[in-house]
C-alpha cells in the first residue's frame, strides 16, 4: 500500500534525476560538438574572417561556403600554423592579403579550429583527425 510506495519512491526519484541530468549532458554535447573549436576560432580567426565566416569583402576571404576550404583540406593545417601570403582565389574572387600564422597552436587546437570551420555556417566539409593534422604539419613548407 501507501508505505511501500514511499519506500521505493525516494531511490526512484534519485534515479530519474540522474537519468535526466545524463540526458541533458548528452544533449548538450550533441548540440555543440565543436565548442572548443568555436572558442579558438573566435579568439584566433574571427578578427579577420568574422564570426560568421564571411570575411571582409575584397580583402579577407570567406570561410563560410568557401570552395578553397572545401578543396584544400590538406593545406589548412599548414596555413593555420605558418600563415599564408600571395594571391588566393576563393569562390571565383582573388584575395591577396597576408595571413599571419598561429605557431603557438597545438595540433589538437588546429584540429578543433578546422573541424569547427568544416561544420559551421552551413559548411559540411568533413572531419579531420588529429593524427592526420600532425602528419600534414610535419611536412609544412
Amino acid at each position: 500500500g501507501v508505505g511501500e510506495d514511499s519506500v521505493t519512491s525516494q531511490p526512484m526519484r534519485r534515479m530519474r534525476i540522474w537519468i535526466g541530468m545524463a540526458g541533458l549532458l548528452v544533449l548538450a554535447a550533441c548540440q555543440a560538438p565543436f565548442t572548443q573549436g568555436r572558442r579558438l576560432y573566435e579568439f584566433h580567426c574571427a578578427n579577420c574572417h568574422m564570426e560568421d565566416g564571411k570575411g571582409l569583402t575584397g580583402v579577407i576571404p570567406p570561410l563560410a561556403g568557401a570552395d578553397f576550404v572545401r578543396d584544400s583540406m590538406q593545406r589548412l593545417p599548414c596555413i593555420i600554423r605558418k600563415g599564408m601570403q600571395g594571391p588566393v582565389t576563393v569562390n571565383g574572387r582573388t584575395y591577396n592579403q597576408f595571413m599571419p600564422g598561429n605557431s603557438e597552436l597545438s595540433s589538437a587546437e588546429i584540429a578543433n579550429i578546422i573541424n569547427y570551420i568544416n561544420s559551421a555556417w552551413g559548411n559540411d566539409y568533413g572531419y579531420m583527425k588529429i593524427s592526420d593534422i600532425e602528419r600534414v604539419l610535419e611536412d609544412c613548407p
